[in-house]
Protein backbone atom coordinates (compact mmCIF):
# COMPACT_ATOMS: atom_id res chain seq x y z
CA UNK A 1 0.00 0.00 0.00
CA UNK A 2 1.36 3.81 -0.94
CA UNK A 3 2.63 5.55 2.15
CA UNK A 4 0.90 8.70 3.27
CA UNK A 5 3.25 10.74 1.51
CA UNK A 6 2.82 9.03 -1.55
CA UNK A 7 -1.04 9.14 -1.24
CA UNK A 8 -0.79 13.04 -0.73
CA UNK A 9 1.44 13.37 -3.63
CA UNK A 10 -0.90 11.71 -5.98
CA UNK A 11 -3.61 13.87 -5.02
CA UNK A 12 -2.18 16.81 -5.42
CA UNK A 13 -0.94 15.81 -8.92
CA UNK A 14 -4.66 14.81 -9.32
CA UNK A 15 -5.71 18.31 -8.09
CA UNK A 16 -3.51 19.93 -10.33
CA UNK A 17 -4.67 18.60 -13.82
CA UNK A 18 -8.28 18.88 -12.30
CA UNK A 19 -7.45 22.75 -11.86
CA UNK A 20 -4.96 22.62 -15.31
CA UNK A 21 -8.32 20.81 -17.39
CA UNK A 22 -10.70 23.66 -16.11
CA UNK A 23 -8.40 26.90 -16.44
CA UNK A 24 -7.48 24.89 -20.13
CA UNK A 25 -11.43 24.73 -21.40
CA UNK A 26 -11.75 28.57 -19.96
CA UNK A 27 -8.53 29.34 -21.57
CA UNK A 28 -9.68 27.98 -24.80
CA UNK A 29 -12.90 30.13 -24.48
CA UNK A 30 -10.91 32.92 -23.86
CA UNK A 31 -9.20 32.51 -27.19
CA UNK A 32 -12.08 31.84 -29.32
CA UNK A 33 -12.94 35.17 -28.48
CA UNK A 34 -9.06 37.03 -28.14
CA UNK A 35 -8.02 34.77 -31.19
CA UNK A 36 -9.90 36.72 -33.60
CA UNK A 37 -7.35 39.86 -32.91
CA UNK A 38 -4.33 37.70 -34.97
CA UNK A 39 -6.95 36.82 -37.39
CA UNK A 40 -8.24 40.13 -38.01
CA UNK A 41 -4.73 42.05 -38.67
CA UNK A 42 -3.46 39.47 -40.33
CA UNK A 43 -6.37 39.19 -42.82
CA UNK A 44 -6.53 42.97 -43.08
CA UNK A 45 -2.93 44.23 -42.18
CA UNK A 46 -1.28 44.40 -45.12
CA UNK A 47 -4.16 45.31 -47.78
CA UNK A 48 -4.79 48.15 -45.47
CA UNK A 49 -1.08 49.16 -44.86
CA UNK A 50 -1.10 49.25 -49.09
CA UNK A 51 -4.22 51.64 -49.30
CA UNK A 52 -2.72 53.81 -46.62
CA UNK A 53 1.42 53.59 -47.09
CA UNK A 54 3.51 56.39 -48.50
CA UNK A 55 5.12 53.65 -50.20
CA UNK A 56 4.34 50.23 -51.58
CA UNK A 57 7.25 48.33 -49.90
CA UNK A 58 5.60 49.73 -46.36
CA UNK A 59 2.33 47.63 -47.16
CA UNK A 60 3.46 45.03 -44.64
CA UNK A 61 4.52 47.80 -41.64
CA UNK A 62 1.37 47.13 -39.84
CA UNK A 63 1.82 43.48 -39.68
CA UNK A 64 5.14 44.25 -38.27
CA UNK A 65 4.15 46.51 -35.88
CA UNK A 66 1.64 44.16 -34.46
CA UNK A 67 4.27 41.38 -34.30
CA UNK A 68 6.96 43.83 -33.07
CA UNK A 69 4.16 45.17 -30.23
CA UNK A 70 4.13 41.03 -29.39
CA UNK A 71 7.62 40.44 -29.68
CA UNK A 72 8.35 43.86 -27.07
CA UNK A 73 5.77 42.91 -24.59
CA UNK A 74 6.04 39.32 -23.97
CA UNK A 75 8.67 39.44 -21.63
CA UNK A 76 7.44 42.66 -19.61
CA UNK A 77 4.19 40.47 -19.87
CA UNK A 78 4.75 37.34 -18.29
CA UNK A 79 6.69 39.43 -15.69
CA UNK A 80 3.87 41.26 -14.91
CA UNK A 81 1.46 38.33 -14.83
CA UNK A 82 4.34 37.16 -12.18
CA UNK A 83 3.19 39.84 -9.77
CA UNK A 84 -0.41 40.11 -10.24
CA UNK A 85 -1.15 36.69 -11.44
CA UNK A 86 -2.85 35.00 -14.19
CA UNK A 87 -6.10 36.35 -13.94
CA UNK A 88 -5.68 39.74 -13.25
CA UNK A 89 -2.99 39.96 -16.37
CA UNK A 90 -5.31 38.69 -19.02
CA UNK A 91 -8.18 40.98 -17.93
CA UNK A 92 -6.07 44.14 -17.91
CA UNK A 93 -4.54 42.68 -21.22
CA UNK A 94 -7.65 42.17 -22.85
CA UNK A 95 -8.30 46.49 -21.82
CA UNK A 96 -5.52 46.89 -25.04
CA UNK A 97 -7.60 44.93 -27.34
CA UNK A 98 -10.36 47.48 -26.75
CA UNK A 99 -8.01 50.49 -27.46
CA UNK A 100 -6.52 48.87 -30.26
CA UNK A 101 -9.84 48.50 -32.43
CA UNK A 102 -10.76 51.72 -31.30
CA UNK A 103 -7.84 53.22 -32.78
CA UNK A 104 -7.73 50.87 -35.70
CA UNK A 105 -11.09 52.33 -36.85
CA UNK A 106 -10.26 55.65 -36.17
CA UNK A 107 -7.03 55.60 -38.59
CA UNK A 108 -9.41 54.43 -40.78
CA UNK A 109 -11.69 57.14 -40.42
CA UNK A 110 -8.92 59.82 -40.77
CA UNK A 111 -6.71 58.13 -43.61
CA UNK A 112 -3.46 57.81 -41.29
CA UNK A 113 -1.16 55.25 -41.64
CA UNK A 114 0.95 55.59 -39.03
CA UNK A 115 -1.76 55.60 -36.85
CA UNK A 116 -2.99 52.68 -37.83
CA UNK A 117 0.67 50.63 -37.69
CA UNK A 118 0.51 52.34 -33.90
CA UNK A 119 -3.19 50.52 -33.56
CA UNK A 120 -1.60 47.32 -34.94
CA UNK A 121 1.05 47.71 -32.31
CA UNK A 122 -1.02 47.90 -29.76
CA UNK A 123 -2.71 45.01 -30.74
CA UNK A 124 0.37 43.44 -30.76
CA UNK A 125 0.73 44.29 -27.17
CA UNK A 126 -2.55 42.64 -26.40
CA UNK A 127 -1.71 39.80 -28.24
CA UNK A 128 1.17 39.36 -25.69
CA UNK A 129 -0.96 38.35 -23.24
CA UNK A 130 -2.86 36.27 -25.22
CA UNK A 131 -0.08 33.81 -26.16
CA UNK A 132 0.91 33.38 -22.71
CA UNK A 133 -2.62 30.96 -22.30
CA UNK A 134 -0.35 28.20 -23.62
CA UNK A 135 1.78 28.62 -21.03
CA UNK A 136 -0.90 29.24 -18.25
CA UNK A 137 -3.25 26.46 -18.89
CA UNK A 138 -0.15 24.28 -17.58
CA UNK A 139 0.74 26.06 -14.73
CA UNK A 140 -0.50 22.67 -12.18
CA UNK A 141 -0.52 20.42 -14.89
CA UNK A 142 1.51 16.94 -14.47
CA UNK A 143 4.00 16.18 -17.27
CA UNK A 144 2.00 13.94 -18.44
CA UNK A 145 -1.47 16.08 -19.01
CA UNK A 146 0.95 19.45 -20.00
CA UNK A 147 1.26 18.46 -24.21
CA UNK A 148 -2.85 18.40 -23.62
CA UNK A 149 -3.63 21.13 -21.54
CA UNK A 150 -1.43 23.46 -23.58
CA UNK A 151 -3.46 21.89 -27.00
CA UNK A 152 -6.18 22.03 -25.15
CA UNK A 153 -6.12 25.68 -25.06
CA UNK A 154 -5.18 26.25 -28.72
CA UNK A 155 -8.56 24.98 -29.65
CA UNK A 156 -9.78 27.74 -28.91
CA UNK A 157 -8.12 29.02 -32.06
CA UNK A 158 -10.58 27.08 -34.42
CA UNK A 159 -13.62 29.53 -33.37
CA UNK A 160 -11.06 32.39 -33.90
CA UNK A 161 -10.43 30.89 -37.04
CA UNK A 162 -14.13 31.49 -38.17
CA UNK A 163 -15.02 34.15 -35.78
CA UNK A 164 -12.29 36.34 -37.35
CA UNK A 165 -12.50 35.72 -40.74
CA UNK A 166 -16.28 35.92 -40.86
CA UNK A 167 -16.22 39.37 -39.02
CA UNK A 168 -13.94 40.66 -41.83
CA UNK A 169 -16.25 39.90 -44.88
CA UNK A 170 -19.24 40.85 -43.27
CA UNK A 171 -18.55 44.11 -41.81
CA UNK A 172 -15.79 45.55 -44.47
CA UNK A 173 -18.40 47.54 -46.28
CA UNK A 174 -20.29 48.70 -43.37
CA UNK A 175 -19.18 52.46 -44.06
CA UNK A 176 -18.33 52.91 -47.61
CA UNK A 177 -16.48 54.23 -49.21
CA UNK A 178 -14.28 53.48 -46.30
CA UNK A 179 -12.80 49.79 -45.78
CA UNK A 180 -12.56 47.57 -42.72
CA UNK A 181 -13.55 50.75 -40.04
CA UNK A 182 -16.59 48.10 -38.50
CA UNK A 183 -14.38 45.42 -38.64
CA UNK A 184 -12.51 47.02 -36.27
CA UNK A 185 -14.93 47.79 -34.06
CA UNK A 186 -16.18 44.78 -34.17
CA UNK A 187 -12.76 43.53 -33.00
CA UNK A 188 -12.76 45.60 -29.86
CA UNK A 189 -15.68 44.50 -29.30
CA UNK A 190 -14.41 40.88 -28.88
CA UNK A 191 -11.72 41.88 -26.66
CA UNK A 192 -14.18 43.45 -24.22
CA UNK A 193 -16.34 39.94 -24.16
CA UNK A 194 -13.02 38.12 -23.84
CA UNK A 195 -12.25 39.97 -20.73
CA UNK A 196 -15.66 38.67 -19.28
CA UNK A 197 -14.50 35.11 -19.97
CA UNK A 198 -11.19 35.07 -18.94
CA UNK A 199 -12.38 36.49 -15.56
CA UNK A 200 -13.38 32.54 -14.72
CA UNK A 201 -9.73 32.03 -14.56
CA UNK A 202 -8.40 30.12 -11.37
CA UNK A 203 -4.63 31.46 -10.89
CA UNK A 204 -2.37 28.36 -9.32
CA UNK A 205 -2.07 28.07 -5.86
CA UNK A 206 1.25 30.13 -4.22
CA UNK A 207 3.71 27.65 -3.93
CA UNK A 208 6.13 27.69 -0.94
CA UNK A 209 10.17 28.32 -1.88
CA UNK A 210 11.07 24.54 -2.02
CA UNK A 211 7.58 23.45 -4.23
CA UNK A 212 8.50 26.28 -6.68
CA UNK A 213 12.37 24.87 -7.42
CA UNK A 214 15.53 26.08 -8.15
CA UNK A 215 15.89 30.27 -9.32
CA UNK A 216 19.01 29.92 -11.79
CA UNK A 217 20.37 32.57 -13.80
CA UNK A 218 18.99 32.82 -17.38
CA UNK A 219 22.47 32.34 -18.79
CA UNK A 220 22.83 28.75 -16.86
CA UNK A 221 19.66 28.21 -18.46
CA UNK A 222 20.44 28.56 -21.87
CA UNK A 223 23.55 26.19 -21.21
CA UNK A 224 20.79 23.43 -21.76
CA UNK A 225 20.80 22.34 -25.70
CA UNK A 226 17.23 21.40 -25.59
CA UNK A 227 16.22 24.88 -24.06
CA UNK A 228 17.97 26.44 -26.67
CA UNK A 229 16.73 23.78 -29.49
CA UNK A 230 12.99 24.75 -28.03
CA UNK A 231 13.75 28.34 -28.37
CA UNK A 232 15.14 27.89 -31.79
CA UNK A 233 12.26 25.87 -33.06
CA UNK A 234 9.28 27.85 -31.74
CA UNK A 235 11.23 31.00 -33.56
CA UNK A 236 11.61 29.14 -37.11
CA UNK A 237 7.84 27.85 -37.01
CA UNK A 238 6.00 31.16 -35.97
CA UNK A 239 8.48 33.47 -37.91
CA UNK A 240 8.44 31.26 -41.32
CA UNK A 241 4.68 30.71 -40.45
CA UNK A 242 4.27 34.63 -40.18
CA UNK A 243 6.35 35.58 -43.08
CA UNK A 244 4.56 33.70 -45.69
CA UNK A 245 1.23 34.44 -44.11
CA UNK A 246 1.83 37.77 -44.04
CA UNK A 247 2.60 38.21 -47.76
CA UNK A 248 0.08 35.74 -48.74
CA UNK A 249 -2.91 38.57 -48.94
CA UNK A 250 -1.10 40.56 -51.14
CA UNK A 251 0.37 37.52 -53.80
CA UNK A 252 -3.10 36.50 -53.78
CA UNK A 253 -4.70 39.95 -54.44
CA UNK A 254 -1.44 40.74 -57.08
CA UNK A 255 -2.87 37.49 -58.77
CA UNK A 256 -6.39 38.35 -59.56
CA UNK A 257 -8.01 37.02 -56.40
CA UNK A 258 -10.75 38.81 -54.28
CA UNK A 259 -10.24 40.26 -50.48
CA UNK A 260 -13.10 37.41 -50.02
CA UNK A 261 -10.78 34.63 -51.26
CA UNK A 262 -7.53 35.77 -49.79
CA UNK A 263 -9.59 36.49 -46.20
CA UNK A 264 -10.99 33.45 -46.60
CA UNK A 265 -7.73 31.53 -47.12
CA UNK A 266 -6.39 33.28 -44.11
CA UNK A 267 -8.98 31.58 -42.39
CA UNK A 268 -8.27 28.28 -43.45
CA UNK A 269 -4.76 28.64 -42.19
CA UNK A 270 -6.18 29.38 -38.60
CA UNK A 271 -8.45 26.40 -38.82
CA UNK A 272 -4.96 23.95 -39.67
CA UNK A 273 -3.00 26.30 -36.92
CA UNK A 274 -5.48 25.62 -34.50
CA UNK A 275 -7.63 22.66 -35.12
CA UNK A 276 -5.31 19.68 -34.97
CA UNK A 277 -5.26 20.43 -30.74
CA UNK A 278 -7.24 17.48 -30.71
CA UNK A 279 -4.47 15.00 -31.61
CA UNK A 280 -1.30 16.83 -31.16
CA UNK A 281 -0.92 16.77 -27.29
CA UNK A 282 -1.39 12.83 -27.52
CA UNK A 283 1.26 13.03 -30.46
CA UNK A 284 3.49 14.61 -28.36
CA UNK A 285 3.14 11.90 -25.24
CA UNK A 286 3.28 9.11 -27.67
CA UNK A 287 5.84 9.87 -30.30
CA UNK A 288 7.94 12.69 -28.00
CA UNK A 289 9.09 15.83 -28.99
CA UNK A 290 11.86 15.61 -31.14
CA UNK A 291 9.51 13.36 -33.98
CA UNK A 292 6.83 15.65 -33.69
CA UNK A 293 9.25 18.90 -34.31
CA UNK A 294 10.70 17.08 -37.77
CA UNK A 295 7.23 16.86 -38.78
CA UNK A 296 5.83 20.13 -38.02
CA UNK A 297 9.45 21.25 -39.72
CA UNK A 298 8.75 19.21 -42.81
CA UNK A 299 5.44 20.59 -42.94
CA UNK A 300 6.22 24.13 -43.33
CA UNK A 301 8.57 23.38 -45.96
CA UNK A 302 5.87 21.57 -47.80
CA UNK A 303 3.61 25.18 -47.57
CA UNK A 304 6.83 26.72 -49.80
CA UNK A 305 6.82 24.21 -52.14
CA UNK A 306 3.44 24.48 -53.00
CA UNK A 307 3.28 27.75 -53.65
CA UNK A 308 6.34 27.63 -55.84
CA UNK A 309 4.48 25.36 -57.97
CA UNK A 310 1.68 27.24 -58.76
CA UNK A 311 -0.57 30.60 -58.17
CA UNK A 312 -3.84 29.10 -58.47
CA UNK A 313 -6.31 29.71 -55.57
CA UNK A 314 -5.79 25.88 -54.96
CA UNK A 315 -2.16 26.41 -54.77
CA UNK A 316 -2.74 29.25 -52.38
CA UNK A 317 -5.21 27.78 -50.08
CA UNK A 318 -3.72 24.45 -50.05
CA UNK A 319 -0.03 25.97 -48.98
CA UNK A 320 -2.39 27.90 -46.35
CA UNK A 321 -3.30 24.40 -44.79
CA UNK A 322 -0.07 22.83 -44.66
CA UNK A 323 1.12 25.89 -43.20
CA UNK A 324 -1.13 26.08 -40.35
CA UNK A 325 -0.60 22.19 -39.77
CA UNK A 326 3.43 22.46 -39.77
CA UNK A 327 3.22 25.56 -37.56
CA UNK A 328 0.63 23.60 -34.71
CA UNK A 329 2.96 20.57 -34.75
CA UNK A 330 6.13 22.89 -34.26
CA UNK A 331 4.69 25.08 -31.36
CA UNK A 332 2.79 22.89 -29.35
CA UNK A 333 6.20 20.09 -29.14
CA UNK A 334 8.19 23.13 -28.66
CA UNK A 335 6.26 24.96 -25.99
CA UNK A 336 6.13 21.80 -23.93
CA UNK A 337 9.75 21.16 -24.52
CA UNK A 338 10.08 24.66 -22.92
CA UNK A 339 7.97 23.57 -19.96
CA UNK A 340 10.32 20.76 -19.79
CA UNK A 341 13.10 22.93 -18.99
CA UNK A 342 12.30 25.16 -16.24
CA UNK A 343 10.93 25.60 -12.74
CA UNK A 344 7.76 27.01 -11.48
CA UNK A 345 10.23 29.48 -9.76
CA UNK A 346 11.84 30.24 -12.99
CA UNK A 347 8.45 30.47 -15.13
CA UNK A 348 8.13 34.56 -15.57
CA UNK A 349 11.73 34.77 -16.46
CA UNK A 350 11.94 31.63 -19.03
CA UNK A 351 8.46 31.99 -20.54
CA UNK A 352 9.06 35.77 -21.28
CA UNK A 353 12.55 35.28 -22.81
CA UNK A 354 11.36 32.24 -25.06
CA UNK A 355 8.83 34.30 -26.15
CA UNK A 356 10.70 37.43 -26.77
CA UNK A 357 13.03 35.30 -29.01
CA UNK A 358 9.87 33.90 -30.31
CA UNK A 359 8.11 36.98 -31.70
CA UNK A 360 11.20 39.25 -32.29
CA UNK A 361 12.27 36.75 -34.70
CA UNK A 362 9.02 36.87 -36.24
CA UNK A 363 9.41 40.78 -36.40
CA UNK A 364 12.05 40.42 -38.35
CA UNK A 365 10.31 37.99 -40.90
CA UNK A 366 7.35 39.85 -40.82
CA UNK A 367 9.42 42.74 -42.54
CA UNK A 368 11.50 40.72 -44.75
CA UNK A 369 7.75 39.72 -45.68
CA UNK A 370 7.30 43.12 -47.42
CA UNK A 371 10.70 43.51 -48.72
CA UNK A 372 11.09 40.46 -50.28
CA UNK A 373 7.77 40.64 -51.93
CA UNK A 374 8.41 44.33 -53.44
CA UNK A 375 11.84 43.62 -54.36
CA UNK A 376 12.43 40.42 -55.22
CA UNK A 377 8.81 38.58 -55.75
CA UNK A 378 7.00 35.81 -54.11
CA UNK A 379 9.22 33.02 -54.99
CA UNK A 380 11.66 34.64 -53.21
CA UNK A 381 9.78 34.58 -49.83
CA UNK A 382 8.87 30.98 -50.20
CA UNK A 383 12.32 29.62 -50.90
CA UNK A 384 13.51 31.40 -47.65
CA UNK A 385 11.84 28.40 -45.86
CA UNK A 386 13.48 26.06 -47.09
CA UNK A 387 17.75 26.22 -45.94
CA UNK A 388 16.01 27.47 -42.46
CA UNK A 389 13.78 24.71 -41.43
CA UNK A 390 16.58 22.29 -42.78
CA UNK A 391 19.00 23.91 -40.31
CA UNK A 392 16.43 23.65 -37.33
CA UNK A 393 15.83 19.76 -38.18
CA UNK A 394 19.53 19.24 -37.99
CA UNK A 395 19.78 20.64 -34.38
CA UNK A 396 16.78 18.90 -33.29
CA UNK A 397 18.40 15.46 -34.16
CA UNK A 398 21.98 16.82 -33.23
CA UNK A 399 20.54 17.15 -29.40
CA UNK A 400 19.31 13.64 -29.27
CA UNK A 401 15.40 14.95 -28.93
CA UNK A 402 14.78 11.42 -31.21
CA UNK A 403 15.34 9.31 -28.53
CA UNK A 404 12.76 8.54 -26.01
CA UNK A 405 13.42 9.72 -22.64
CA UNK A 406 12.96 8.44 -19.45
CA UNK A 407 9.42 9.59 -17.45
CA UNK A 408 10.13 12.23 -14.53
CA UNK A 409 9.14 10.28 -11.05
Amino acid sequence: MPNASQTELNQRIADGDRLARRNALVLAASMALAGANATIVISTGSLMGKMLAPSAALATLPVTTFVLGTALFTYPASNFMKLVGRRAGFMIGGLLGVLSGIMAAAAVWFASFWLFALATGISGAYQSFIVLSRYAAADTASESFRPKAVAWVMLGGIAAAIIGPQLVIFTKDMFPPMMFIATYLGQATLSLLAIGVVSRFRDAPVLTAAAAGSTRHLGEILKNPRFVVAVLCGMVGQSMMNMVMTATPIAMIGCGLSVTESTLGIQWHVLAMYGPGFVTGPLVVRYGKGRVLLCGLALLACAAFINLSGITLAHFWGSLIVLGLGWNLTFVAATSLVLDCHSPAERGTVQGFTDFCIFGATTIASLMAGYLYDTIGWAAVNWTLVPVTAACAIAVISTGLLQRQPKAA
